[in-house]
């Protein structure tokens, strides 16, 4: 594909050593992945059609289990398609394709979290001109601010993968394409190479801290309300969307942990790690909303024509 190249694909692995049990392990994740389609789809159709949804709140919601869908339905296809059909070989250009459609997906799941934050902090800070400053229009602007936040971002770096060796010669990888490639084509990078690694990098520390000083500035509003009652009820608006950024930082955390200080645990491990990444976030989410929100939860209700014990 470029000059140089004395290959135009990877090989997968699955599981390294367990290929005997790819297709036990692939009746786990099927399950996850048909969870997540059912969870993410239900909030999208729900939104979509209940005119009491066509809130801020749950536009970002949508728009978060959009992303949700979009990691799912970049990676499973392929990890089903080696555990149940052994389906190994993997095109350069698919191969990149893929890796800058995760790392898009998981910059603009960032941005949306961000989002919702700033969504929380109107609602709880600023109530009476909640209406006024997220309108229809300022909530599509930040969408659409958000998906070009993250395609430009990481466009530079899969461009650029294809100038290291590790992209020029036979390669066998592990499932993980996203890690494996740019971590083995980064292995001799230099620092004008790195810098679009680098400004990623940096656009995630700052959305944590702008998530943080948001949720500092909500508590501090919610500590001034007298009433101890309403205090309760302000935070309680707050815990789905706090119980996300969890879910979502703690899995991309523990992932860098792995990969950083565990070159000495088993790779079982690590492509284990990379599926709790793709997988427990976006089927997380649905449950947390379901089981905090009593507008989705009556929405289910409804959907199925179950009686309301909301």
């Amino acid at each position: 594909m470029w000059p140089n190249t004395t290959t135009s694909s990877f090989l997968l692995m699955g599981f390294p050593g367990m290929e005997k049990a790819h297709r036990w392990i692939s009746i786990p994740l099927s399950v996850a992945y048909i969870s997540i389609i059912l969870g993410n789809g239900t909030l999208l159709f729900l939104i979509r059609d209940d005119h009491n949804l066509h809130e801020p709140m749950y536009y970002f919601l949508a728009m978060l289990a959009a992303t949700d869908l979009g990691v799912t339905l970049t990676t499973m296809p392929t990890v089903l398609g080696i555990l149940w059909l052994n389906h190994r070989e993997i095109g350069q250009a698919a191969c990149f394709s893929q890796a800058y459609f995760i790392h898009t997906f998981s910059v603009v799941e960032s941005g949306v979290l961000l989002a919702m934050a700033y969504d929380r902090f109107i609602a709880i800070c600023k109530p009476l001109r909640y209406t006024s400053i997220l309108t229809d229009t300022r909530v599509m602007k930040i969408g659409v601010g958000v998906l070009t936040r993250a395609g430009l971002s990481i466009m530079p770096i899969i461009v650029r993968l294809h100038w290291f060796p590790y992209c020029r010669s036979s390669v066998l990888s592990a499932f993980c394409l996203h890690q494996d490639v740019i971590k083995l084509a980064c292995a001799d990078i230099t620092f004008n190479r790195l810098y679009p690694v680098v400004v990623v990098f940096a656009m995630g520390l700052l959305d944590i801290f702008i998530i943080c000083f948001s949720y500092v500035l909500i508590l501090k509003t919610v500590m001034g309300i007298a009433s101890r009652v309403e205090r309760a009820k302000a935070l309680n608006t707050c815990v789905s969307h706090i119980c996300c950024i969890l879910v979502f930082y703690i899995t991309v955390v523990g992932l860098t942990f792995i990969h950083r200080f565990g070159k000495h645990i088993p790779h079982v491990v690590h492509i284990t790690m990379s599926y709790v990444y793709f997988l427990f976030p976006p089927f997380m989410n649905p449950v947390i909303y379901s089981i905090k929100t009593k507008q989705i939860q009556m929405g289910i209700l409804r959907l199925f024509s179950l009686p309301s014990r909301v």
